[in-house]
């Protein structure tokens, strides 16, 4: 089961990256994260530019709104997402 909190308007999800993928996109569930593969490359931070941008074309927000805050230079991110609702990530991810 997907783990999210929601506090202060913002939501903070736990996302397992697969850098180097033929394209971006949602595979599933891992361990109360979601698995994200991306097509971008794990180097320069091209792989957690890749993962910002599709997490908040998919959410409907900003870029600038979804922040990873641990995990940069890891597999495992924690990320937050700002001016959102749990419900409504749950439902952009059809959960």
């Amino acid at each position: 089961m997907l783990e999210l909190n929601e506090k202060d308007g913002s939501v903070t999800i736990n996302v397992r990256v697969q850098p180097r993928a033929s394209r971006t996109e949602i595979i599933g569930e891992q361990a109360g994260a979601i698995k994200l593969r991306v097509a971008a490359p794990p180097v320069d931070g091209k792989a957690n530019e890749e993962c910002r941008r599709y997490l908040a074309r998919l959410l409907k927000v900003s870029a600038t709104s979804v922040e990873i805050i641990s995990g940069s230079t890891s597999r495992d991110k924690v990320i937050r997402i700002h001016n959102i609702s749990a419900r409504r990530v749950i439902e952009a991810l059809g959960r």
